[in-house]
């Protein structure tokens, strides 16, 4: 009888699993996150990845998500405010914006030359608004306006500038998906004294047990390094 239970307790232990709400950006990483975490715990990360904006609409009609992991704080402090999540947002990690082209960049006024940008979404996109803030500290926005194509988030972005553009303002972390474009003859990484840091939140939305480990995981040592090798400032 004991030996039934105690395979019971395994069979049980090891299909354990937790739903996290993943913004586009973060999208490689959470592979690795997800990994480093079943070894610790064997509980198993299943990552639904979206926009932000998305997500948390998802959320809020009780989507059966654990986690909350936002591309910026705009979003989990909304859901906080209305009383949707369990604990108060808190930064996990900062994104770090880049002008990238898949024809190769040597400077940044190779963008000059662009016939085509993309963008993502100002009005919605944390990307989107740190390149407008970026481009207006450094007086040549009205110079490409006329250039933009809109992604609706920054996944869709790096899309267009993939497929139509050649040019965009895009996340550090998205050439991951592509490890010949991930060095230095594709993107120029851009001063962040230019634009706002990008912080990215996380909240937690269930009470279980398993979701609140991948919580206080998100903020170790070993996590941290996840981020910093994905093209994350974790400062």
């Amino acid at each position: 009888m004991k030996q039934l239970l105690f395979i019971l307790f395994l069979i049980t232990f090891s299909f354990a699993n937790i739903r996290v709400a993943t913004a586009g950006n973060v999208a490689f990483a959470i592979k690795d996150l997800a990994k480093e975490f079943y070894k610790e715990t064997k509980i198993k990360v299943i990552p639904i990845i979206g926009s932000s904006g998305k997500l948390t609409a998802q959320i809020e009609k009780k989507a059966p998500y654990d986690i909350f992991l936002s591309a910026n704080m705009k979003y989990p402090e909304y859901l906080y405010n209305k009383g949707l999540v369990k604990t108060k947002p808190k930064v996990y990690a900062k994104g770090k914006l880049i002008l990238f082209s898949k024809n190769g960049i040597k400077t940044f006024n190779d963008i000059f030359n662009a016939k085509k940008i993309a963008i993502a979404n100002p009005k919605t996109a944390p990307y989107g608004m740190a390149t407008i803030e970026y481009l207006k500290n450094k007086h040549i926005y009205n110079k490409l306006k006329h250039k933009f194509v809109i992604g609706g988030n920054i996944s869709t972005t790096f899309s267009y500038a993939m497929k139509v553009t050649n040019y965009g303002f895009i996340a550090r972390s998205l050439l991951f998906k592509f490890p010949k474009l991930n060095n230095k003859n594709y993107f120029i990484e851009l001063d962040e004294k230019f634009y706002s840091p990008i912080k990215q939140g996380i909240v937690l939305i269930s009470d279980s047990k398993e979701a609140l480990k991948f919580y206080k995981f998100i903020f170790s040592q070993k996590a941290k390094r996840i981020f910093l090798k994905y093209g994350y400032n974790i400062n």
